[in-house]
């Protein structure tokens, strides 16, 4: 306790109501969750299984999962949970499985594979696809604000709507047969439980004694009733929050429930973390200058005791392309005159549009450098569709995965026939594949779509004996040509290099499990071992390339929220990019506020803004203005470059003078 400053014991100790922990930027949030779980386990004797700690990413749970974990020994740390929003309501899914009407093992349809099926039923029901992702979108908010399709109908307005409300009681009744939920669902599912079964509701409360939620100013309005059922009246918990941190609105978070918490309980108690761990005192005067001009309800001031600091440059840039040249450049500069290791620089943007030119740059000047949000190779369309291939090779029974490749490529299997599938299935409480087989299905649909399934389910088990007896990866070779895959592939890419790229991955992941057998020196390693080891090994190669290596952080702004770096670069600070058109359109100005603030407190010791007097956009060369929010800086803080007309001859001297420290220090 003696390493927490006052606040932050403050916030720890107390334990007899509702508490809102104000945690400004870098003020040791995570300190305060993680010693607040081991201060009520060994001070208040309230038992590990009885705490639930909940916050918005595996990453972050992962961390306080770790960090608690040295606070509390053996036995003592036995059945915490620390989990995400998602994985609570799942856990709380399997456990209610039978009173919500699933069977055990129910499948999860991610972001695609809802795509996918939205976009079959509306084949199926209007003839075509147009707007399958705005309908997605709309589906998704429906269910994070609580709307059932039955609501939805009702409400409906215009004939779009109306479709979509159409297209969503579909979507969820064939969800349900198939014995599959959403990812939304995961929240939704338990809230609509503990409103319909005050008992089963009942049954959670006493499971769970204390709760504490992070980042709690992004929670949307469905997770927000989840924590507020699951503590009752006796209101046992512990939230931690920044509303100056809230920039997810567009994905339905809604910072009003800081406000709204002080209604729902009067008696809350509110600390505010205000002295920062990671910035100098310029960089925090920065930031809260620029967010004062947002309205609040809780005021604020963030204040370090790491010194002043570094004044903060402003580089104004001729276009696009010499401001990533003069990123680049400088990072060079300050790695080869200062030592500083290439990880210690961040670079962060509005939009991964802005990510291609300082990648050119970059890789131009040999810099060495990692994207956050690149696409990782298990998540491509191709390398997802197989690996369900060789799910359904290792485990028949596996739901999920059949339904993603039935129609991949297309067998005129559609969602009706799967539907009846999945009822029955249901009912006779087998997998679809078993259900495939019984004679009993021939009562529920026409003999020409039985005998499609049967087809499928003849074919799988015939790849599946080939791979069980004799050469694996010869077999799914075979199976990937007896498919057609290639041209499936070529029939939905946009050109033949496309297709070439992602037929290419296909091969790769092939010669990757063979490579995962072979690797075996006892010859002991099974197909259905390659299989597991594979995507294992992709988890923990992701995780150790995201940790351990020397590189550049490329970044947008929304995805740096959460991390520091020593010297970060903000690049765009343009009107129309931050803030971003549509939010100066919409009046939401606020929000990128908001999200400036995010970027500005990222930076430990440096920080610097730049932007184009010009940008091609559209293929004609416009005219940019600086972004209103350098207005809003403290000037006397700010070290602005480029905007005076400096002679040419002096430029060059000054750029003729850099290269010749560049050589020196590579010892040309």
């Amino acid at each position: 306790m003696s390493q927490l400053n006052p606040r932050q014991q403050e916030a720890v100790r107390y334990i007899s109501g509702p508490l809102l922990v104000l945690a400004g930027a870098g003020s040791g949030k995570t300190s305060v969750i993680t010693r607040k779980i081991a201060y009520l386990v060994k001070e208040c004797g309230i038992r590990a299984q009885y705490i639930v700690a909940v916050t918005f990413t595996n990453k972050a749970a992962r961390e306080m999962k770790e960090r608690v974990g040295m606070l509390l020994r053996g036995a003592e740390g036995r059945g915490l949970t620390v989990s995400t929003f998602h994985n609570l309501g799942l856990n709380i899914i399997r456990k209610e499985h039978k009173r919500l009407g699933y069977k055990p093992g129910f499948s999860i349809f991610d972001q695609r594979d809802a795509e996918a099926l939205i976009a079959d039923l509306m084949h199926k029901d209007y003839g075509g696809d147009d707007g399958v992702e705005g309908i997605q979108a709309q589906i998704s908010s429906w269910k994070n604000d609580l709307i059932t399709p039955e609501e939805a109908l009702q409400q409906a307005k215009t004939p779009q709507q109306q479709t979509a409300a159409s297209v969503y009681m579909h979507y969820n009744r064939t969800l349900k047969a198939y014995n599959a939920v959403d990812f939304d669902d995961l929240i939704l599912i338990p809230v609509l439980l503990f409103r319909d079964h005050p008992d089963v509701l009942e049954k959670w409360q006493f499971r769970i004694r204390y709760m504490l939620v992070d980042e709690y100013q992004d929670t949307n309005a469905s997770q927000y009733l989840l924590v507020k059922m699951l503590v009752g009246n006796q209101a046992r918990f512990t939230v931690v929050g920044d509303d100056d941190q809230s920039i997810y609105a567009w994905r339905g978070a809604r910072p009003e429930n800081l406000v709204q918490l002080k209604e729902d309980f009067p008696n809350l108690k509110v600390v505010m973390l205000e002295q920062n761990y990671r910035s100098t005192s310029r960089i925090l005067k920065a930031a809260n200058t620029l967010i004062a001009n947002n309205p609040h309800v809780f005021e604020k001031q963030l204040w370090s005791e790491l010194g002043y600091g570094d004044p903060i440059r402003v580089i104004r840039c001729r276009n696009e392309d010499a401001e990533a040249e003069r990123v680049a450049t400088d990072i060079q500069m300050l790695h080869l005159k200062q030592g500083i290791a290439w990880k210690n620089f961040a670079i962060l943007y509005r939009g991964n549009h802005q990510a291609r030119l300082i990648e050119l740059k970059l890789q131009h000047h040999q810099i060495p450098y990692h994207l956050s949000g690149g696409t990782s190779f298990f998540s491509r369309q191709e390398v997802k569709d197989l690996m369900s291939y060789f799910r359904l090779l290792v485990n028949p029974d596996d739901d999920n995965a059949l339904l993603r490749v039935i129609n991949v490529p297309r067998r005129e299997i559609g969602p009706a026939t799967l539907e009846k599938l999945g009822t029955y299935a249901n009912q006779r409480g087998v997998s679809l594949i078993t259900a495939c087989g019984e004679m009993g299905l021939a009562e529920h649909m026409e003999p020409r779509y039985l005998e499609r399934l049967q087809r499928f389910a003849r074919w799988l088990e015939g790849v599946r004996q080939q791979c069980m007896q004799g050469d694996a990866i010869a077999a799914l070779r075979d199976m990937v040509s007896d498919l057609d895959y290639e041209n499936w592939i070529r029939q939905n890419c946009s050109s033949d290099e496309i297709a070439a790229k992602r037929m290419g991955n296909v091969w790769f992941l092939l010669d990757s499990l063979k490579a995962t057998m072979e690797r075996d020196e006892t010859g002991e390693t099974t197909f259905e071992d390659a299989i597991a080891k594979l995507v294992l090994r992709d988890m923990l190669e992701r995780q150790e390339e995201e940790e351990d290596a020397d590189r550049v952080q490329l970044m947008t702004m929304h995805a740096s929220k959460g991390l520091e770096y020593p010297h970060v670069y903000v690049m765009g600070m343009e009107e129309e990019i931050l803030p971003h058109r549509s939010s100066i359109e919409a009046d939401t100005v606020d929000e990128e506020r908001r999200l400036a603030y995010v970027a500005i407190t990222r930076a430990k010791r440096n920080l610097t803004f730049t932007f184009a007097a010009r940008r091609r956009q559209f293929g004609e060369i416009i005219d940019c203005l600086p972004s209103r929010f350098l207005d809003e800086l403290p000037q006397e803080d700010l070290e602005w470059e480029g905007t005076e007309d400096v002679p040419v001859e002096q430029k060059q001297a000054r750029g003729n003078s850099a290269l010749a420290d560049i050589r020196s220090l590579l010892g040309r």
